[in-house]
């Protein structure tokens, strides 16, 4: 049987790859704990700056493989969604991962592809994606975020409509929305993550950090909890090395060398 999640570093973008393609790609507890475990990697390799998460074959995938992941849930409760490592990819029953997560969907990209695209930095979408979130009409509701950041994120109105009607759609609407940031062509969605990821690789490590720290902090405890994070963090900042080649990068007319020091 094939590793339910690849994983694959290119210089500083792991690249993170679900791989039930017979399945859809379908989320079973393997999928989902090796999807953890590629967030723990991320996490830790300090030569990794950032990670892309992309679907094998023509889908991302339909969602949970209920067979198996229902009477999990039934039995520890939806926390069993977290895959039982120190990152949550969902970031709903635990942390998420301190650094960015690009996300690249196609094809079938049914629940829980929504709400990790909810808990993903930025989204990228062929333009043949199909979007649904169905818990509505299998006698459930969402439990991997959508109903919290789906409203938040993307206005009321529209988290409802596909929240409470289990309607599909596609990548022009989620573009509309919010819910993904491009559209390209389909078969090109992964590199085109792929070379924002290595974008962001370039920049400062511990200023990416710090940014997505502090926008995290305000979108769940609101300004005076982020201006307290800036405070405590930006003069520490400001005396790296890193804030010193950038700097110097400006003054000698060059592209800047960071190292996350």
């Amino acid at each position: 049987m094939s590793n339910p999640i690849t994983v694959e570093r290119r210089g500083a973008v792991l690249m993170i790859g679900v791989n039930r393609p017979e399945k859809r790609n379908a989320f079973n507890l393997a999928t989902i704990d090796g999807l953890a475990a590629a967030y723990e990697q991320l996490a830790d390799d300090p030569e990794v700056r950032v990670a892309v998460v992309f679907g094998h074959g023509d889908h991302f995938s339909a969602g949970l493989d209920l067979a198996e992941v229902g009477p999990a849930v039934a039995e520890k409760g939806p926390q069993a969604l977290a895959g039982g490592r120190r990152f949550d990819p969902w970031g709903v029953w635990g942390p998420q991962v301190p650094k960015p997560v690009v996300l690249a969907v196609s094809g079938i990209s049914f629940t829980l592809t929504i709400e990790l695209a909810l808990a993903s930095d930025i989204v990228v979408a062929a333009d043949t994606v199909r979007f649904r979130q169905l818990e509505v009409s299998r006698g459930i509701l969402p439990f991997g975020g959508a109903t919290m950041r789906g409203p938040a994120r993307l206005g009321w109105g529209n988290a409802m409509r596909f929240l409470l009607t289990a309607e599909e759609f596609g990548a022009a609407e989620a573009l509309r929305i919010g819910l993904v940031q491009q559209v390209v062509p389909a078969g090109q969605h992964v590199a085109r993550a792929e070379a924002i990821a290595q974008m962001i690789a370039k920049q400062a490590p511990l200023g990416v950090q710090g940014t997505l720290a502090s926008a995290r902090i305000y979108e769940a405890q609101g300004a005076a909890a982020a201006a307290e994070h800036l405070r405590a963090q930006l003069p520490r900042l400001m005396t790296s090395e890193d804030a010193a080649e950038g700097m110097m990068s400006f003054i000698e007319r060059r592209e800047a060398v960071f190292t996350g020091r």
